[in-house]
């Protein structure tokens, strides 16, 4: 028998990256300590470089391999442009925290580009065993970075939490997948959203898979009542591996979403639809209100992340291409803003000594004028107040989910919206109306101010010409 080799150019990003990854595990192990920063230069250059090879083999049309398990088409593509493009900031902000802590090891930067390469394989999945493969490869990486700082019994804790619960939602996303693949005899999505759309009648077993994938989902974006890992994971963790945590895996996190909802199980739509409902307006009521009770700046923003996972179900639960554009437009809008917002504290963190807490930004206006404004805008985005990016994340959102008729849930995420101001707006009072209890001078070297200035006015400019942003989203999604 004549065997075929699969076209290996759609995955010549991925497979670039593993051997970066794997080369740097090596470099790490053989590399007398001083030359330690070669890994965190490698894994740099690598994230670069497969950016490159994104753009490079950009599909014109979708492009699949490896017996169509693994798709090139245009929405992965920008999904993995900016996964690659958060890394290389999350990277370039840890690196003066990891050195501080004596954490500065390559393990950090390792994990980190198999946890990139996890999200990339899961971006393009196409079939139901590449959608575990992904998940699992992230899941992983990033339970062993959450547990990096040996000697700290929270990031300990943390990582336990996180890994139980993990390995809960897995098990149950497997057992939902098991079942799909037993009803459908395939594991290839487009083939189970052949035989989904070609059923006559309800099947059970087909929505009781269905709600063992939900509740995967849910628990890998955080969605109320899947979410009690966020907040004891973003406070336990190191801020460097909070920062990675809280944005580029949401990105893979939506990816995920759409490939098994969407494309797997787009002929169900009115019954996942019946599911995200309760799941976005409980993420809504439960991130904004107990947001407000947060004393610590991680926790809070956690909360945060919840509220604004609700507004990212919106979009698919208008069912529409223009809904789930806006979606999309709202998780990469999101990680920009989380990606600012987690890097502050990092900026304004000292050896020995986390600036995690809300009095720790009390008259920071007094320490550092400059620094207050970026966080000014940063908040202000995240609290979707106009004419930052944030706002028109939720404008898009809500115009789609009015189109298609459901506008009491538009008038129910507007009022959580407005209850989720309180929260940001103290922290700008913190900013602008408190004196600071001392002036502590900080710490963060200037390339790091440049690389916060540049995340905080990017956010600005993309607020004020948030056009080309959400035709490229469009351009994906809406045919």
């Amino acid at each position: 028998m004549a065997f075929d080799a699969p076209s290996l150019l759609p995955a010549l990003p991925e497979m670039f990256l593993l051997a970066v990854a794997s080369l740097g595990l090596l470099v790490d192990v053989f590399s007398p300590e001083r030359y330690r920063a070669f890994t965190y230069q490698l894994s740099q250059a690598g994230l670069i470089t497969t950016f490159v090879l994104v753009l490079l083999i950009y599909p014109g049309e979708p492009q699949t391999t490896f017996s169509q398990m693994f798709v090139n088409d245009a929405m992965g593509a920008v999904l993995k442009l900016f996964v690659l493009l958060v890394t290389y900031v999350v990277f370039f902000y840890s690196k003066g925290y990891l050195r501080e802590r004596n954490l500065f090891k390559g393990e950090y930067f390792v994990l980190g580009l198999f946890a990139v390469l996890g999200m990339m394989v899961l971006v393009s999945a196409r079939s139901l065993l590449t959608v575990y493969l992904g998940l699992e490869l992230l899941s992983l990486a990033l339970y062993a970075l959450v547990a990096m700082h040996r000697d700290s019994l929270a990031a300990t804790e943390a990582a336990m939490k996180y890994f139980v619960l993990g390995a809960l939602a897995s098990g149950m996303l497997l057992y939902g997948m098991s079942m799909l693949y037993g009803v459908t005899g395939t594991l290839n999505l487009l083939g189970i959203g052949q035989f989904v759309a070609e059923q006559s009648e309800q099947n059970l077993v087909l929505v009781l898979a269905l709600v063992f994938i939900v509740v995967g989902i849910a628990f890998k974006l955080g969605a109320v009542p899947f979410h009690m890992w966020i907040p004891d994971v973003y406070e336990g963790a190191p801020t460097s591996v909070t920062l990675f945590l809280g944005t580029a895996p949401k990105i893979a996190a939506f990816a995920m979403l759409m490939r098994l909802l969407v494309e797997g199980l787009g002929g169900l739509q009115g019954d996942w639809t019946q599911m995200l409902v309760p799941l976005a307006v409980l993420s809504l009521a439960v991130g904004n209100i107990v947001a407000i009770a947060q004393t610590n700046l991680k926790r809070m923003l956690a909360y945060s992340t919840i509220a604004h996972v609700g507004f990212l179900l919106l979009g698919i639960i208008a069912g529409s291409p223009g809904g789930y554009a806006a979606s999309m437009f709202y998780t990469i809008a999101y990680a920009l803003m989380a990606m600012g917002a987690f890097g502050m504290i990092i900026v304004l963190s000292r050896a020995g000594f986390e600036s995690d807490a809300l009095e720790d930004f009390r008259g920071l206006n007094d320490r550092s004028s400059w620094l207050a404004f970026l966080m000014l805008i940063l908040m202000m985005s995240m609290a979707r107040v106009p004419p930052f990016l944030g706002f028109w994340a939720k404008w898009s959102v809500l115009l789609e989910i009015v189109n298609a008729g459901m506008t009491w849930l538009a008038v129910l995420a507007v009022i959580f919206s407005v209850v989720g101001l309180y929260y940001y707006l103290r922290l700008v009072r913190l900013m602008y109306f408190d004196r600071p209890e001392a002036m502590e001078r900080i710490t963060a070297g200037f390339d790091v101010r440049i690389m916060m200035s540049t995340n905080a006015l990017a956010i600005l400019a993309l607020g004020i010409y948030p056009g080309g942003l959400m035709a490229l989203c469009a351009s994906v999604l809406v045919s």
